[in-house]
């Protein structure tokens, strides 16, 4: 339980834990809107499906719809609107002459036509009306002939129509009994128990409909057609509510009139339990059209302007032959700008309101609008954002900012793409923007707890490395934090011990203090070498140091760095042996082993405490070359591995091989001389030095001794008096012939690495 509360605490505070946070409270938050998105995110979804319909471009239609335009052309030829509604007859009846399937108006005509001769003669003055015989006058009030709405109303009552009328939808106070729309065909609803009262229907509050005598079509519906709240209109009701009876609009009705469907089914859910029953779509017949909860029907849009069939009003009334509407649903409206009528839609802010109404009809006629569900936009919602939340969250804190910022554009491509071909192009219309913005919300917020949470690591490594690396290895680390493996990494390095030799002897002759300043000037000069040449200081055992280089830094040159800095340190104890601070000490003297090869390298510990440190056999053999510097009296010892690398740079002279304990091989030791070529006489020395050792190894130990001991005379070099002793105890004591040179008497200590 404990390692379970200390694995979610862990979870907690890490990026990953910051995004699977952000995606709870998202869908948390999602679930609080209750089926109502907020208006924000409905905006966004909707200029996202603007975008959607341009990119798939115009669509053909059914060409069964034909628009009779009160054009600019027509309102030039015939005058401005209103037109006599004598010619509004002539109009109507030249279209029915044509063979329309259905004529429906877009138009509402709420008040009597004044240029009628009967109703002019109804309103002049006493005075010329007794200028007129009374019979005359009679005729010109009573005869049709006269009376333009008359006239209109029979042409209108001739064959199919279907006339517009407009509702208020707030209360003005001039609410009438007498302005009630007709009823359309039989209208039920599905399920049975299900009454008009509990639709969710648009509720209005009066209608504006055509004088009686006008109003003699088959059937009426409403013009109303409402925009979001950017003003384009996306969803138009097929169904009103006025006092609890439901009207269906223009566009409907002029598709059932048309179809001649007889009664319309609305549908709705079954759930019992609520007051108001939610719609799910309407039933033409056999045709089924959904619509969302509020009878809304969402559009299907063909195309830009025109992209339905507009024929000029003038053309009508001067010709009813040869004009092609045969059977097709015509409407006659007007596109003209002076008429106020243009709406907005996703492909145009000019679309004239009529072109509306017969994208609906042709959406009709194809069964094709657009599904809206609460219910699927939720699924989908909540998928992508665990999905999506899920997937960025674990990119960004695993593969780092770059792979992140490249998985939430394959995420966003992905979803866009998808929404698009899946449901959009299959009619559908599913927002996104909620997920897509849980998304950006996601990938901010773990880049700023990344930003932040960097920050704070490098911060902690420039202080913790900068005691004891050297300043390059910390800029390294600081732009490269996994560079710092918090696990052990074999890698090829070079690492270097350094003792001071009988530091006992002399801190007995100290006391704390003098000791500790003595200390603290010794390991600080020599770590700055160290650091200085781009090595890691890995720990102070006592008076000994341990230090290594190629990491964490890669470092091609760390073998020749390493031994310059060996010879950099032997050269600072000379300068320190002159300090003030150690005139009442006696001389010291280091010993310095180094050794390449490839070892371990990383964080090794507790989960409490833990060093970052090298291990391995070749380790432990640096070790043991700085203990052997007291056998030969020299000072720094390095292996053939590390001799190898610098042959070329360094001047080096062959000290021994010697077996040492826990290696099967032999090893061979040498001394770094200096860095570059060294003087005549010295190298005269070298050379015949190392004759000497050829002749010790091919066992002509008098031919050796010859060449040694004059070396020896001239310099006490205890590496010459090693020698010498031991060929001395060959010439006695010969070795086997299988003797290879290799020395065996010595075994050298290995240090112990814990600090005291």
């Amino acid at each position: 339980m404990k390692k379970c509360m200390k694995t979610i605490k862990k979870l907690c505070f890490s990026s990953l834990g910051v995004g699977l946070l952000i995606m709870i409270l998202s869908c948390i938050l999602f679930y609080c809107f209750e089926n109502k998105k907020p208006a924000f995110f409905t905006s966004i979804d909707n200029k996202i499906m603007d975008i959607m319909f341009k990119i798939r471009g115009t669509q053909s239609t059914s060409q069964n719809i034909v628009i009779i335009d009160i054009d600019e052309k027509s309102l030039k030829t015939i005058g401005q609107w209103p037109w006599p509604r004598d010619i509004l007859a002539k109009l109507t009846n030249n279209l029915y002459a044509s063979g329309a399937r259905v004529v429906g108006f877009d138009i509402v005509f709420p008040e009597k036509d004044r240029t009628s001769p009967a109703q002019y003669f109804k309103t002049i003055d006493d005075k010329i009306k007794q200028k007129i015989p009374k019979s005359a006058l009679k005729n010109l009030m009573e005869d049709k002939a006269y009376d333009y709405d008359a006239l209109f109303g029979d042409a209108v009552a001739s064959g199919p129509s279907v006339l517009g009328y407009s509702f208020q939808m707030k209360n003005d106070g001039l609410k009438s009994d007498d302005q009630i729309p007709f009823p359309s065909g039989m209208i039920k609803v599905e399920p049975a128990t299900r009454n008009f009262q509990s639709l969710s229907l648009i509720p209005a509050y009066r209608a504006v409909v055509s004088i009686p005598t006008v109003a003699q079509a088959e059937s009426e519906g409403f013009m109303n057609v409402f925009t979001d709240n950017i003003g384009t209109t996306r969803q138009v009701p097929l169904f009103m509510l006025m006092n609890n009876i439901p009207y269906p609009s223009l566009a409907l009705e002029i598709y059932r009139v048309g179809m001649q469907v007889p009664s319309l089914t609305i549908h709705t859910s079954d759930n019992q339990n609520s007051l108001y029953s939610s719609i799910i779509g309407i039933s033409i017949g056999e045709k089924f059209i959904p619509t969302d909860r509020f009878g809304k029907l969402f559009i299907n849009y063909r195309g830009p302007v025109s992209t339905f069939k507009y024929i000029s009003a003038v053309d009508i009334l001067k010709t009813k032959n040869n004009i092609d509407i045969l059977n097709k649903f015509v409407i006659i409206g007007s596109s003209s700008t002076g008429l106020f009528d243009l709406r907005t839609t996703p492909f145009s802010s000019t679309v004239p309101g009529i072109e509306i109404n017969a994208t609906i009809i042709d959406n009709l006629i194809a069964a094709d609008p657009f599904s809206y569900d609460i219910f699927t936009e939720n699924g989908v919602t909540y998928t992508l954002i665990i999905i999506g939340g899920l997937l960025l969250s674990a990119i960004l804190s695993f593969l780092g900012p770059l792979a992140g910022s490249m998985g939430a554009l394959i995420f966003f491509t992905i979803t866009i793409t998808g929404n698009y071909y899946y449901f959009f192009l299959n009619k559908w219309h599913v927002g996104i923007t909620y997920p897509v913005l849980t998304s950006i919300c996601i990938l901010i917020c773990i880049s700023i707890f990344n930003y932040f949470r960097e920050g704070k690591n490098k911060r902690y490594i420039q202080k913790a490395f900068s005691y004891y690396l050297a300043p390059d290895v910390v800029s390294q680390l600081i732009k490269s934090p996994e560079s710092l493996s918090l696990k052990g990494t074999q890698k090829e390095l070079t690492v270097l011990f350094s003792d001071i030799r009988d530091f006992t002897s002399i801190s007995e002759k100290m006391n704390s203090l003098e000791l500790g300043n003595f200390m603290n000037l010794y390991l600080t000069q020599m770590s700055k070498i160290i650091m200085d040449h781009g090595g890691t200081v890995d720990k102070f055992i006592g008076d000994a140091i341990m230090a290594f280089w190629g990491a964490p830094k890669d470092d091609s040159d760390h073998t020749i760095k390493a031994v310059h800095t060996s010879l950099l340190m032997q050269h600072e104890l000379k300068k320190l042996q002159t300090n003030y601070q150690f005139k009442n000490i006696p001389p010291i003297s280091i010993g310095i082993g180094i050794n390449t090869g490839v070892m371990s390298v990383g964080n090794f510990g507790s989960d409490k405490r833990f060093d970052y440190t090298v291990m391995g056999d070749n380790v432990n053999l640096a070790s043991r070359l700085e203990g052997a510097n007291k056998n030969y009296g020299t000072t720094i010892l390095v292996s053939k591995a590390t001799r190898d690398k610098i042959k070329d740079i360094f001047v080096c002279r062959y000290i021994d091989k010697v077996q040492v304990k826990g290696r099967k091989q032999p090893v061979d030791l040498y001394e770094p001389i200096s860095r570059g070529a060294v003087e005549q006489k010295i190298s005269e020395e070298i050379t015949a030095y190392e004759q000497g050792i050829k002749e010790y190894h091919q066992q002509n130990f008098k031919t050796a001794y010859n060449i040694i001991e004059p070396l020896y005379k001239n310099n006490h070099s205890q590496l010459y008096l090693t020698y010498l002793n031991r060929i001395q105890r060959f010439i006695k004591h010969p070795p086997s012939p299988e003797w290879k040179g290799v020395e065996r008497r010595y075994r050298f200590p290995v240090h112990k690495l814990e600090t005291k």
